[in-house]
């Protein structure tokens, strides 16, 4: 199903898949892209089910049927560019992509991070971010570069912590900004927008260099 006028999305998945429900809802209404296939390294991933329900081809390929992670990432790299797609989406993949692969989709690859980057890189952010004490939190959307979690940041959210906040009661409420933003900067690539240049992962945004992510701040309570 050829749509030449929508943006060809492949998107990357290990689990539940709610920021892929949110790419899918935001597809059925307006956002220019047509998903040509999720993927996921695990095939108990809830995310396939939701790509299924929405009539989206799915693949499983799993880390574990490959000794290397070179090995992984040569085979993820031939399933991906099967489904010819001009950007990749990482919804809460699980896996560290090695340095070629990332190479290979330069400016073309996006991924969402339940933090403010740069801060809290890597697991267990939103722990993390009341075990610190910080006031704000959020997440991100950053183009994905050979640097874990480094990538120039597109757009980011910015969620007040509460005093009674617990980590589940935390990421909730950064999740349905996750859901917000990361349409929104889909959108702006598939609109042709945003793209990152090749010099210093410089991101440009209606042809204006980015000097800091566009910046949303949630009103929302923790009643």
């Amino acid at each position: 199903m050829n749509q030449p006028n929508k943006l060809p999305l492949v998107v990357l998945i290990s689990g539940n898949g709610s920021n892929l429900q949110a790419i899918i809802d935001a597809a059925q209404e307006d956002l220019p892209v047509v998903i040509r296939a999720v993927i996921s390294n695990r095939a108990d991933a809830f995310g396939l089910d939701r790509a299924r329900n929405a009539g989206i081809e799915t693949r499983v390929l799993n880390h574990r049927g490959y000794p290397t992670r070179e090995g992984y990432d040569r085979a993820l790299r031939e399933l991906i560019d099967g489904f010819q797609p001009e950007l990749i989406c990482l919804a809460g993949f699980m896996r560290i992509l090695g340095p070629e692969f990332v190479a290979h989709y330069r400016g073309h690859m996006f991924n969402i991070h339940p933090s403010l980057l740069p801060a809290l890189r890597g697991l267990h952010t939103h722990q993390r971010a009341l075990d610190e004490g910080v006031q704000v939190h959020g997440a991100s959307v950053h183009f994905v570069t050979e640097e874990l979690d480094g990538g120039p940041v597109i757009v980011q959210a910015r969620v007040p912590v509460m005093e009674e906040d617990s980590a589940d009661i935390l990421a909730s409420r950064v999740l349905k900004q996750e859901h917000m933003i990361y349409p929104l900067a889909i959108r702006w690539f598939a609109e042709r927008r945003l793209r990152m240049a090749d010099h210093h992962h410089q991101v440009l945004l209606d042809n204006a260099p980015l000097q800091a992510p566009v910046r949303f701040e949630a009103q929302e309570t923790s009643g």
